[in-house]
């Protein structure tokens, strides 16, 4: 199962301060918009979102057919896919990809923590 980039989503207090803590650890802005609450900070092939009041916790996130630099990959398994397999096996799906439709298309797991994983595929 080939899940795509790897990003973790922090639901942060302040996304300035957020910012300027991440710059001192070498990331820079890649991706967001401050006046929109929400900038994608890279270090090399690690991916950090920063997201002010979008959502309560924080979210493992993986991108199906993009890498790290949010170029299309040739070949990925399709969000749907990954959800077929997942299923398979037993895992509860909190929320669905239409399995009816292709291109972009999103689902969420909950792993026995209670951490939130998405699986969001922009292509």
């Amino acid at each position: 199962m080939k899940l795509g980039a790897f990003s973790i989503s922090l639901s942060v207090k302040d996304l300035k301060a957020s910012k300027d803590f991440y710059e001192t650890l070498g990331f820079t802005a890649f991706a967001g918009d401050m006046e929109k609450n929400y900038l994608i900070m890279k270090n090399g092939n690690a991916l950090i979102g920063l997201f002010q009041g979008m959502f309560p916790n924080n979210i493992l996130t993986f991108n199906p057919g993009w890498d790290e630099n949010a170029q299309k990959l040739e070949a990925f398994d399709d969000v749907r896919e990954i959800q077929k397999e997942l299923k398979s096996k037993g895992v509860e799906i909190q929320s669905a990809a239409d399995e009816n439709t292709s291109g972009p298309g999103s689902m969420v797991v909950i792993d026995p923590d209670g951490n939130t994983v998405l699986i969001d595929q922009h292509v």
